[in-house]
Formats: C-alpha cells, sequence, structure tokens
C-alpha cells in the first residue's frame, strides 16, 4: 500500500525536465525546475500514479491525460484556459483537470503533488 499525507517526506525524487514536445510547455516567469516519481503505471500503460514537484515560476503547458491531483505541500494558482477557470491551491486541496486541457501553473511556494493519470490511448 502506498500512502501519501501533507508535509510528510515523499522520498527520492529525479528531474523532470520540461521537454515533451506534446505538451508545449512555455516557461513565461522564473526558473521552475521539476521532478517526480512514477509509483505504477507509466509508458505504454493506460494509467499513472506517482509525486510531482516543481519549484517557484510560472508555466503553460497541455496537459497529458486525465488527473486527478492532491496538493501535498506548496502552492499555486492554476488556470484553466480550456474551461476559463481558475483555483488557488494549498495543502490537501484536490484538483481534476482533463486531457489536452491548455493550463498556466502559477507556483506561488514549492509545490507537491501526489496524482493519478488516464490516458485512453496511454502514455
Amino acid at each position: 500500500m502506498i500512502g501519501y499525507k501533507p508535509g510528510c517526506d515523499v522520498g527520492k525524487l529525479e528531474p523532470w525536465p520540461f521537454d515533451n514536445p506534446a505538451s508545449r510547455y512555455v516557461i513565461t516567469s522564473g526558473a521552475p525546475q521539476a521532478s517526480g516519481r512514477l509509483d505504477a503505471g507509466g509508458p505504454g500503460f493506460q494509467t499513472r500514479f506517482g509525486i510531482w514537484r516543481c519549484t517557484i515560476g510560472v508555466f503553460e503547458c497541455i496537459e497529458q491525460g486525465d488527473e486527478l491531483m492532491t496538493v501535498l505541500s506548496g502552492r499555486c494558482r492554476l488556470i484553466n484556459h480550456t474551461e476559463g477557470r481558475e483555483v488557488l491551491l494549498g495543502p490537501s486541496d484536490s484538483l481534476f483537470i482533463r486531457d489536452r486541457s491548455h493550463v498556466t501553473w502559477d507556483i506561488s511556494e514549492d509545490l507537491t503533488k501526489v496524482f493519478h493519470g488516464y490516458k485512453a490511448d496511454g502514455y
């Protein structure tokens, strides 16, 4: 069983550069650095589960897969341009984002989230 609680150590993470062409990353402020780990699923699977962390900064991207996330630490403003809404997220907040949503991540405190993703045609 895997369990995470807000504020707890999530273990070792690997660098996750902003280099997926399908995501069309554009850093618009600062120099955010992402890292993460897949705890289940991944390339060739329809689902994946893991941890993602990003330092302070602002970037735009196209989300890859439906995703349910819960913030474990940090704060951000997430603007979903596809749906025309924005939300503020902090520890214990959860959010669902649809595949192919155009979003802006405005991270004001280093952010760590746990996520579960689904992509019908696989990751």
